[in-house]
């Protein structure tokens, strides 16, 4: 396993944060508002002294000018953004939502969760380009 970590961008910092989206599914399940969901995983990463930002605002600039803002759930350490949804599945618009947060703040790394009825999914996105 440890191996397999190694090969992982942000392998370590990766694994403990999918330690705790299962460990607040499996606590909470996923009938609540993602804002709750969100709250426990913040409860975690606090006591795993993982630092973060929630709710982090992110401006849209074109040409020198702001002209818009985006809220993004988690962006942990500084290096990767966890966004939380839930529901039956994640659709395209989701994938094109966290391509778009990882190239407004050159990031490399982000991963999309969903809080299903029967289980946790989740998808690794990188920033290629």
């Amino acid at each position: 396993m440890k191996e397999e970590k190694d090969k992982l961008l942000y392998g370590d910092l990766s694994y403990k944060v999918m330690g705790v989206v299962f460990d607040v599914y499996n606590t909470i399940g996923s009938y609540h508002n993602e804002k709750y969901i969100q709250k426990a995983i913040a409860t975690d990463l606090d006591a795993l002294k993982i630092k973060y930002q929630r709710e982090a605002a992110v401006p849209l600039i074109y040409k020198d000018k702001q002209i818009g803002k985006y809220y993004l759930d988690f962006i942990i350490e500084g290096k990767l953004i966890l966004e939380i949804k839930r529901g039956g599945r994640l659709i395209q618009k989701d994938f094109e939502q966290i391509k778009a947060y990882l190239k407004m703040l050159d990031l490399k790394l982000g991963i999309l969760i969903l809080f299903s009825d029967t289980k946790v999914r989740f998808s690794r996105v990188l920033n290629i380009y």
